[in-house]
């Protein structure tokens, strides 16, 4: 019990509280939660990044699976190569693109990170559209510059080498909920 009060004291100073709203397409909650099921992840919650919206507007979020709610959410940079630019990702799976992949990915594994928070998540591609991500050194992490509130209609000024970046605000918030975690969690990259 005394876990569990310690727990809700760190999401309240965090900020973390379920939010409301059709950000994320009822079909692609069910279809991430069957996902989950079949390849024995954890079915709490899920990570989903819709790059479809404009990268100064919140576009990561966690999802948890039993409030039937975002409870965290943020900015997320993309990938840099391929002709990316702030407004609108390319997207690849080739090692050295420096493109943001779409896809199923499944993260574990905390580790340093010489960026933002220090922490970063390995990832690795489920699907033919991202299965070079653990070679390609893809992580989720956070980098100091990221804003931790929207700046809608300005962009991101900077972009990654492929990988999901947060804003430190927003990965401490996520830091807390993977790093107990048992089974991996999904992240899922679309547009």
């Amino acid at each position: 019990m005394l876990k569990l009060s310690a727990i809700l004291f760190l999401f309240t100073l965090l900020g973390l509280k379920p939010t409301t709203g059709n950000k994320i397409r009822e079909e692609r909650i069910n279809e991430a939660l069957a996902f989950c099921h079949k390849n024995k992840m954890d079915t709490s919650i899920a990570i989903m990044v819709d790059m479809s919206i404009h990268s100064g507007k919140n576009r990561i979020f966690v999802y948890d699976f039993k409030q039937k709610a975002i409870t965290v959410e943020g900015l997320c940079a993309h990938g840099v190569g391929g002709g990316s630019t702030p407004a609108k990702p390319v997207f690849s799976n080739k090692e050295g693109s420096y493109c943001t992949s779409l896809g199923k990915y499944k993260v574990k594994g905390r580790s340093y990170s010489n960026w933002g928070i220090h922490v970063h998540y390995k990832m690795f591609g489920l699907e033919q559209s991202n299965s070079n991500a653990f070679k390609r050194i893809v992580v989720l992490h956070s980098y100091t510059p990221v804003p931790n509130q929207e700046i809608y209609p300005q962009t991101l000024f900077g972009q990654s080498a492929g990988c999901p970046v947060l804003s430190d605000g927003t990965m401490l918030k996520i830091d807390v909920l993977l790093k107990n975690r048992k089974k991996p969690v999904l992240l899922w990259i679309y547009s």
